[in-house]
């Protein structure tokens, strides 16, 4: 019967509480929010010099008498309501975002690379992609395979001669400065917006062409709060001057090149640029990017300012395909899980390969039946490194406008 356990009473429950209520000196005059900051006698750090005299510790002690008070505190507790801690979990999102958290996780550490598939040949599962010699310096013509979402929007040649021209005209090259008081007369005011309540009004004109949709990018960098993993062609909310839409971005690369390579996730670090299909802006603008949470409230995301309006900008998918040496002889070497087949090897066989230690080399044959080639590099290569095959495809944005 010594042994028999019971179940806790009331004056147990009451005898728990009790014991989580902390006494704590503090000096007069300490909110309990500003107590949960200051440490206790314990939890100061030993250290002080031990060689005080006692006289001078009698007057210290009287005098912290006099200074401090005890205050009791409840002991924080964030986790006090635990049973309901899964009441509003939903399994389905859950997955969602951990499946997100991987595929940025393994994009971060093996960027573009992917394992050539087993279950359909390469040559049609990659026929929209193609290899070049130098993402830098190879050609690409910006008015091929357009999508037909580009019939609806507007271009503008040379659009930095163009946004020149006009604000000289409209005289917006010279703004007012801030702070100054300006007289504005408006005709044909409805009497319902003199009876309206709002004390302030936001005035705003269009310049010739704003009017009209076309690609927009815009040069952003991430807030240094928002560590959410975004991924290209989310729903996202863009401010760009006095305008707010909802759009669906790409994330690119921003750099000086006539080819920019695509961003699967919005980047943590650096700059990158934002394109999307949004009205011409002609001024020069800030931007931001939020996010809009199930709740209809917004989260942001990145600032930055309007870089251009230019749908042939190309931006480029990049895959890298990777392979295994299997046997090496001087510069030759036979390669494994590359392709699968010979008629992929043949099909790729102009694209130039290279290695993850710097050697660049082509494919001379196919070996066997089971997707083995020959290739050969510009110097002997290891067996620990890895063959890639780059391929690239360029790639719009998804045709989502709507004002917010």
């Amino acid at each position: 019967m010594d042994a028999e356990q019971t179940w806790p009473t009331e004056q147990d429950f009451a005898e728990a509480e009790e014991a989580k209520k902390l006494a704590k000196r503090v000096p007069k005059g300490t909110s309990a929010y500003q107590a949960v900051w200051m440490l206790s006698d314990d939890e100061e750090e030993e250290g002080e010099d031990s060689g005080m005299e006692d006289e001078e510790g009698e007057e210290e002690s009287e005098e912290s008498e006099e200074e401090y008070v005890e205050l009791e505190e409840e002991e924080s507790d964030c986790y006090k309501d635990s049973d309901n801690y899964d009441v509003h979990f939903e399994a389905e999102e859950e997955a969602a975002e951990l499946k997100k958290f991987r595929e940025a996780r393994e994009d971060e550490e093996f960027p573009d690379e992917m394992d050539t598939p087993t279950d359909i040949a390469a040559r049609i599962r990659f026929q929209k992609y193609r290899g070049l010699k130098s993402f830098r310096t190879s050609g690409w013509d910006p008015q091929e395979n357009l999508p037909r979402d580009y019939a609806r929007i507007s271009q503008i040649k040379n659009f930095r001669l163009v946004r020149k021209s006009l604000l000289k005209q409209s005289g917006s090259d010279k703004p007012v400065s801030a702070g100054s008081h300006v007289d504005v007369y408006i005709s044909e005011v409805p009497l319902s917006l003199k009876d309206s309540s709002s004390s302030s009004l936001t005035i705003f004109s269009l310049l010739p062409h704003e009017q009209r949709l076309s690609v927009q990018h815009v040069a952003q960098a991430r807030h240094p709060l928002s560590t959410v993993d975004i991924k290209s062609k989310e729903l996202l909310l863009a401010q760009v001057g006095f305008r707010r839409y909802v759009i669906r971005p790409i994330f690119s690369h921003h750099t000086k090149s006539n080819k920019h390579k695509l961003e699967r996730f919005m980047p943590v670090t650096g700059n990158f640029v934002a394109s999307f299909y949004a009205p011409i802006t002609l001024t020069d603008s800030p931007a931001m990017l939020f996010k809009i949470e199930e709740d209809s409230t917004v989260s942001l995301l990145s600032t930055g300012t309007l870089l251009s309006c230019d749908p042939d900008r190309i931006v480029c998918k990049r895959v890298v395909l990777s392979g295994h040496p299997y046997k090496i002889h001087k510069r030759s070497a036979v390669i494994r899980y590359l392709f699968h087949n010979r008629e992929d090897i043949a099909y790729f066989k102009p694209v130039q390969v290279r290695t993850k230690h710097g050697r660049r080399g082509h494919i001379k044959e196919a070996l066997g039946t089971h997707g083995h080639c020959k290739i050969t590099f510009d110097k002997p290569i290891q067996q620990s490194d890895t063959v890639l095959l780059p391929l690239y495809k360029r790639v719009f944005p998804k045709w989502h406008f709507e004002y917010f």
